[in-house]
């Protein structure tokens, strides 16, 4: 009982929309601004850098803060602890206050690493930035870091924490499946271009 109750206050976490909050602040409305999404890479097309910076680390922090609580009450309990971390990414990727219609998970889920599997966290970090860097991408970037972070995983910490990396490298995809199609259609929007 203790770890569904924990679970469903992960998930709320999670489902605070930061995006959102931080671009209505400044006059836009993410939901119908740009891409429509509430993650860090349409707030920065739609309001700016600033914005997009504290909204990445809010919803960094929402992952981060899951997997702490989950270390908390459960510890040494791997199983719960990335129960709990994953339960804050369906809340930032489906979020109850939103219709379920919420953002991609790529920050909340290296939030969520940051504790649970930090090394593999920046290992994902370091891919994700090299990629964006050399293709102006973000949604590859996301594509590229998480498809690879099962394998970082168990080149790095232990083949106990593998479901967790496979679970949110799934669940990765699955929120990127416009994106995917876009690229392969040569019409994703690079990062840069502002809204």
């Amino acid at each position: 009982m203790k770890i569904i109750l924990v679970s469903l206050l992960a998930y709320l976490l999670g489902s605070v929309p930061t995006g959102l909050i931080i671009a209505k602040r400044r006059g836009v409305d993410l939901l119908t601004a740009g891409s429509g999404n509430i993650g860090a890479t349409n707030v920065l097309r739609t309001t700016g850098k600033g914005a997009a910076v504290f909204t990445l680390i809010g919803d960094t922090l929402k992952g981060t803060v899951a997997a702490l609580i989950g270390r908390y009450f459960f510890p040494g309990n791997l199983y719960a602890e990335g129960t709990i971390g994953l339960f804050a990414i369906l809340g930032h990727d489906f979020p109850l206050f939103l219709k379920l219609q919420g953002g991609k998970g790529v920050a909340t889920s290296l939030g969520v690493l940051s504790i649970y599997s930090p090394l593999a966290g920046l290992f994902t970090v370091i891919i994700w930035v090299m990629t964006v860097l050399i293709t102006k991408y973000s949604s590859l970037g996301a594509l590229v870091s998480f498809g690879l972070l099962p394998a970082g995983v168990l080149l790095v910490d232990t083949k106990e924490k593998l479901p967790l990396a496979l679970l949110i490298t799934a669940l990765l995809f699955i929120r990127h499946k416009d994106n995917i199609k876009r690229l392969a259609a040569g019409s994703e929007d690079r990062i840069g271009g502002r809204t």
